[in-house]
């Protein structure tokens, strides 16, 4: 095992006990290989948003509402409200939301996250924005919604580093993850580059990005 791995290990010893409901969800992600943050990911996610203490929070890329359901948990007074474009995967979210309770705090949208801004656009201002969709499509997303953002927004994008393949490629990869790759490094140095924002990337989970405005 590797030193990271083991210090991963160590650290998830004092992470929060999981409801009942969020242990059912990593199981059956594991059982339906549906990806969702991994565990040293969201409770890093989970911390910046206590200290952040947004109002409103929007999703791109619910899954199975996963995430959803424990940003939900962790801020009594979020309002969240979540993309889905697959259809399979945002029906076993409405299933798992009614099933967590927060029915009247998470919004689910299906459809396109390129193709639904004017029903996000119902919602107002975004104090918080959490990406994790097409890794290719970082920039467009963030460019899109970004008409939503607060004054004092921070957006919070997963999967940036790609298991470490952003920063170094073990020549293995097909052409498709290639090409991602590159659009996931454009993305780094765009948003870092980006002069209305503050941006440092954590290598916690897949890599977390966290952007905050100036």
């Amino acid at each position: 095992m590797r030193t990271l791995d083991k210090v991963y290990q160590y650290i998830e010893n004092f992470f929060p006990a999981h409801s009942d409901l969020a242990v059912q969800m990593i199981r059956f992600a594991e059982e339906n290989e549906v990806p969702i943050m991994e565990s040293v990911g969201i409770e890093t996610l989970l911390q910046l948003l206590r200290i952040q203490q947004p109002k409103r929070i929007l999703e791109i890329g619910t899954a199975i509402g996963y995430s959803a359901i424990r940003m939900a948990e962790t801020l009594p007074d979020v309002e969240i409200v979540s993309i889905e474009r697959d259809q399979k995967r945002a029906e076993q979210a409405v299933q798992f939301v009614k099933q967590s309770g927060y029915k009247s705090r998470i919004h689910l949208i299906e459809g396109d996250a390129l193709e639904v801004s004017n029903q996000v656009s119902d919602f107002g201002q975004f104090d918080a924005v959490f990406i994790d969709a097409a890794k290719s499509q970082n920039i467009r997303f963030f460019e899109l919604y970004e008409p939503f953002f607060s004054q004092d927004v921070c957006v919070y994008t997963d999967n940036v580093l790609f298991k470490g393949l952003v920063a170094e490629q073990t020549g293995n990869e097909s052409r498709n993850v290639r090409q991602m790759l590159r659009k996931l490094d454009r993305f780094n140095q765009w948003i870092a580059q980006h002069d209305q924002y503050h941006t440092v990337i954590l290598p916690v989970g897949d890599g977390l990005s966290i952007s905050k405005k100036k």
